[in-house]
């Protein structure tokens, strides 16, 4: 963009952002794109779960569904969850609201009592222990684990994945890695999906790496899809079984962006002796979760096809936002060169890879004019971005005429930022 102009010329472009950015700043914008959240019309959507249940609390075995038990959630439940996530029924677990709370609650069982019994309990092992977090990607997770002592290692993302070759190196030079976080569609905040080759080699990569190696596969977005002919994600589970590892996988999904973000129906997958060991410390934990939720939400959604025809309802007020979000930064900037952008076929979020050494202060400038973005640095763990260059964008809550008042602010943002650092660095040379 500022490439061949003369010091007056470039002087005179940052006065010009300068002017137009002070103009956007007298706006009064109060946006807030942090967060991932699906907005009132997407939750809306779900309004007839509270009629679902017709008085009815009875499950197809006869049992009242209001009482106690059913510590691994209603057998309904289960096989929703299981087509949810390409598992078994035998294989899955329904909970609460919450896909993170079974995040947090498997990986400190794991430490604590061991992923298969007290013999393999991550704690007996000599520290630091490390995970590996594929980047830019999902600052919760990043949190959990290192709110259990772990020591984090970036693992770049590319096109069909993590960077596999870098992944299969650290594992093999390091028994001292328990672990990977993956999301393995419409990655968070990338929307990449994972190739067969990508999800192939997790499979060997999990038979080598040993019996205490996990795979965190946070499916998160598996039917979030924009379109009818969306890309197929292998299954993970078939391809451990077939390689001799089924233990090293653990599934997470959940109803949290399908139906009610606060009052969805968790799930969690993984094999027979992994649920074993697990639910034996999950029952000192609780007698069991809300099977009434879980009831209302098997009624509503029924089944695979049921879930299907819900997320078609979904993506045709989702789709637009993403399409908007990319209309201003192809029309704002795409003829500078400036920046990179992700154009994702599903899921909640774009990733923009700004300037190096300018996302801090593009989210800081955008923050002076009323829009705030998710901090620089949150896709990483620790939130340290050694680039300084990945920021997140998230589309979904805000409506359409938000996203038009908010992506201008971001667009000039980009602009000045990176005029005011080539006047900076000119001056430095003169």
């Amino acid at each position: 963009m500022f490439d061949g102009l003369s010091h007056e010329a470039l002087a005179a472009r940052e006065r010009a952002l300068s002017a137009q950015f002070e103009s956007l700043k007298k706006a009064g914008l109060a946006l807030d794109l942090t967060r991932g959240k699906p907005s009132p019309e997407q939750v809306a959507l779900s309004d007839g779960l509270d009629e679902a249940l017709g008085g009815d609390y009875r499950l197809d075995d006869g049992t009242d569904a209001r009482n106690y038990g059913g510590l691994l959630g209603i057998p309904e439940a289960r096989r929703l969850g299981a087509e949810l996530l390409g598992a078994r029924p035998e294989e899955t677990i329904a909970g609460g609201n919450a896909s993170l709370t079974f995040m947090y609650q498997y990986l400190l069982h794991a430490w604590l009592n061991g992923p298969l019994g007290p013999e393999t309990a991550w704690r007996h092992e000599p520290g630091p222990l490390k995970f590996l977090c594929v980047v830019p990607g999902y600052d919760r997770h990043f949190t959990i684990t290192e709110s259990l002592g772990f020591e984090l290692l970036d693992v770049p993302i590319r096109d069909g994945g993590p960077d596999m070759d870098e992944v299969e190196a650290l594992v093999a030079d390091d028994p001292r890695i328990k672990g990977i976080w993956c999301v393995p569609k419409y990655s968070n905040p990338t929307g990449h999906v994972y190739s067969d080759e990508v999800v192939e080699r997790f499979a060997h990569l999990a038979r080598r790496a040993g019996p205490g190696f996990r795979i965190m596969w946070d499916n998160a977005y598996a039917v979030h899809d924009f379109d009818d002919a969306p890309p197929v994600l292998v299954n993970l589970l078939d391809r451990c079984r077939a390689a001799g590892a089924e233990d090293s996988a653990v599934l997470f999904g959940s109803t949290s962006k399908i139906t009610r973000a606060g009052a969805g129906v968790a799930f969690m997958a993984a094999s027979p002796a992994n649920l074993s060991s697990f639910a034996k410390h999950l029952g000192v934990q609780t007698i069991g979760p809300d099977k009434v939720n879980q009831l209302r939400h098997v009624r509503f959604l029924r089944d695979a096809d049921g879930i299907r025809a819900h997320m078609r309802r979904q993506a045709s007020i989702v789709r637009p936002k993403f399409e908007r979000v990319l209309h201003h930064l192809d029309a704002g900037l795409a003829s500078d060169g400036l920046a990179s952008w992700s154009r994702p076929r599903g899921g909640y979020f774009l990733s923009f890879e700004a300037p190096e050494g300018l996302a801090a202060a593009i989210v800081g400038l955008a923050g002076e004019a009323g829009v705030k973005l998710t901090p620089a640095g949150a896709t990483f763990p620790y939130g340290r971005d050694r680039r300084d260059s990945n920021i997140r964008l998230a589309p979904t809550y805000p409506s359409l005429d938000e996203i038009d008042r908010a992506m201008p602010v971001f667009v000039t943002a980009v602009a000045l930022a990176a005029a005011r650092r080539r006047l900076g660095q000119a001056a430095a040379h003169a």
